[in-house]
């Protein structure tokens, strides 16, 4: 067996503490389970007190949620108490009592097996979340039926400290733990962007996914480490791997300490080139956070939070304020704040998304927008009344073409006469920038750029699309390398189309916030560079270190390399005479170490 295990790193951390195994199963439901048609009625009675029974239950765990760490993480429990009032699942349910004459508990297994079979053909991070939704009021309602009690998941015996294995976690599992004891979790499913994966993170507890059968291979009791930033989990660890960790994890804390101090010192490199450091965040209330951290903007503002997990279209009010709120942070910075990024893995309730084989090659991002003018008008009305405070920049996901420039552009104009019909005047100088996310857009970025104001390259999509490698599928995951050479030859091609056609050029992918990729972007010669708040300091310290003429010197010869190991090593042979790698967390780090 081996102790070294390695998955997605989901959330940052060093721990060293006691496992405990966490298996939350869904009861059995006995053989048989037949009525009487007399007593359909009252089992209908039965299945219908238990569903709201459990709704009660996952409206308090969204209550504390909310209470403990937003309204945004509290909308992750908005699917399944849509689930328990959805008229094909519960109705379903109720229409085998009566029909066949089926227990409650039999006839909610039926349905729910049926849901499951519709499901699970596709590993998709957006299924794979709703069968953990399903699975969580599965357990749910059936215990509640056998009368069953649920399991305690706040008291743990044992040691005071532990990290969590377990198959898989629930949201509503994953916000009961008692975060005093629980000091990590590592599942053997799951990916960075699942729901669980938000909540370690807002939780600040380190934690890593798509572990395998790591629950089969770790006892309670077993010490391990984990460490949330490579995704690495070593069992039963030696006293020497146990002291090399610990005084990892010093040094990390150390040097988190020594880059805040470069928080408020400006973003230039040695010789004289400024790089705009900006920000990404999914919440307006990041806000605060990344201008506390030294932000000169903010690069890449999501606002799929306004959508994912509602049953309504927020309001072009509410869409407004919450534009406002992240504005008044930066009053006098870009705030650069993406169009809905929609289908994918983020799917409204209200929006009748197709089931698709393959979302991330289907109905998403801009071309949902243009196809519900509706919902895209309010969200660019609230975008054009904002830009009237400061420095707005709307910025498209996912364009491939130069037609979905134009008739947004058109949108937009019509938009402004609309506004000003009513009173809001709207000056003409809106700022409109596309995403460059896709090999399309990248070899055609010298005709996409006489179109917009400036580009903003998401490493995310481009490295999986150019290598098709699905960034979620965890036994891909060393074939997802934005160091590959065709993802850096056309990284240098977007690049360069946008420096010719004088437009912004900035980078708002995970890619920017790698010391090693920030490196190879400021050879490119991008103008600005976007990470989470979190990374900011570190990649500061980044640009205050290097001399961008010789990362220009670095690009040359990566463009030539044949490999992905190749460019990487170009790269750090390079960036190794201006900057001690061994302070930095990143491939060069432990996963090479050991």
């Amino acid at each position: 067996m081996n102790r070294i295990r390695d998955g997605i790193p989901a959330s940052p951390g060093i721990v060293i503490a006691h496992a405990h195994v966490l298996r939350v199963e869904v009861p059995t439901v006995p053989h048989g389970g037949m009525v009487g048609a007399e007593q359909a009625d009252d089992e209908v009675a039965r299945f219908e007190v238990a569903v709201e029974a459990v709704k009660g239950q996952i409206r308090r765990v969204q209550e504390k949620t909310r209470e403990q760490l937003g309204e945004v993480e509290a909308q992750i429990f908005e699917p399944q108490l849509l689930m328990l009032e959805d008229s094909d699942l519960i109705g379903g349910t109720i229409g085998y009592i009566r029909d066949n004459h089926l227990s409650a508990e039999r006839a909610f297994e039926w349905r729910v097996l049926e849901w499951e079979a519709h499901w699970s053909h596709t590993a998709h991070p957006m299924v794979i979340d709703k069968l953990n939704d399903l699975a969580d009021i599965q357990g749910r309602v059936l215990r509640r039926l056998m009368n069953l009690p649920e399991q305690e998941l706040d008291a743990f015996d044992g040691p005071e400290r532990v990290i969590v294995i377990a198959r898989d976690l629930t949201p509503s599992i994953a916000a009961q733990l008692d975060t005093t004891r629980v000091v990590g979790m590592a599942t053997e499913a799951g990916t960075r962007t699942s729901h669980r994966s938000s909540l370690a993170r807002s939780l600040k507890s380190p934690a890593v996914v798509s572990h395998g059968n790591l629950s089969d291979e770790v006892r309670t009791g077993d010490v391990i480490i984990l460490e949330g930033r490579n995704g690495r989990v070593i069992l039963r660890p030696t006293e020497e791997e146990k002291k090399t960790y610990r005084e990892l994890d010093f040094q990390m804390r150390e040097w988190e300490q020594e880059i805040l101090l470069l928080v408020h010192l400006e973003s230039r490199t040695l010789d004289g080139a400024e790089i705009a450091l900006r920000a990404n965040i999914d919440l307006p209330t990041e806000a605060e956070s990344a201008h506390a951290h030294g932000a000169d903007g903010i690069g890449l503002f999501r606002t799929e939070f306004l959508v994912v997990g509602r049953n309504s279209v927020p309001t072009e009010d509410e869409q407004f304020d919450a534009y406002r709120r992240v504005l008044s942070a930066f009053p006098d910075r870009p705030v650069v704040i993406r169009t809905y990024d929609l289908g994918g893995d983020k799917f409204p309730a209200f929006l009748h998304m197709p089931q698709e084989e393959n979302p991330f090659l289907g109905w998403r991002a801009i071309r949902v927008c243009l196809d519900e003018p509706a919902l895209f008008r309010a969200q660019l009305r609230a975008l054009l009344r904002t830009a009237q405070l400061g420095d707005v920049r709307i910025m498209l996901p996912l364009i491939n073409e130069i037609s979905e420039i134009t008739r947004t552009r058109e949108l937009i104009e019509e938009s402004i006469a609309e506004l000003a019909t009513e009173g809001t005047v709207v000056g003409p100088g809106y700022v409109l920038g596309a995403m460059i996310e896709t090999p399309a857009a990248a070899i055609a970025a010298a005709e996409l750029a006489r179109h917009v104001d400036f580009f903003s390259i998401g490493t995310n999509d481009l490295v999986q699309y150019t290598l098709a490698v699905d960034r979620g599928n965890s036994r891909l995951a060393s074939l997802y390398n934005p160091f590959h050479p065709a993802v850096v030859r056309l990284l240098n091609a977007a690049t360069q189309a946008g420096r010719d056609a004088g437009i912004e050029v900035g980078v708002c992918g995970e890619f920017a916030s790698n010391p090693l990729g920030a490196f190879l972007l400021i050879g490119m010669g991008v103008h600005s560079l976007s990470v989470g708040p979190s990374a900011l300091a570190e990649i500061k310290k980044v640009i205050r270190s290097i001399d961008q003429g010789k990362a220009r010197t670095a690009v040359e010869e990566a463009l030539n390399a044949s490999s992905p190991r190749e460019v990487e090593n170009v790269l750090i042979e390079h960036l190794r005479h201006q900057l001690d790698l061994s302070r930095f967390a990143g491939p060069w780090n432990l996963s090479r170490a050991n």
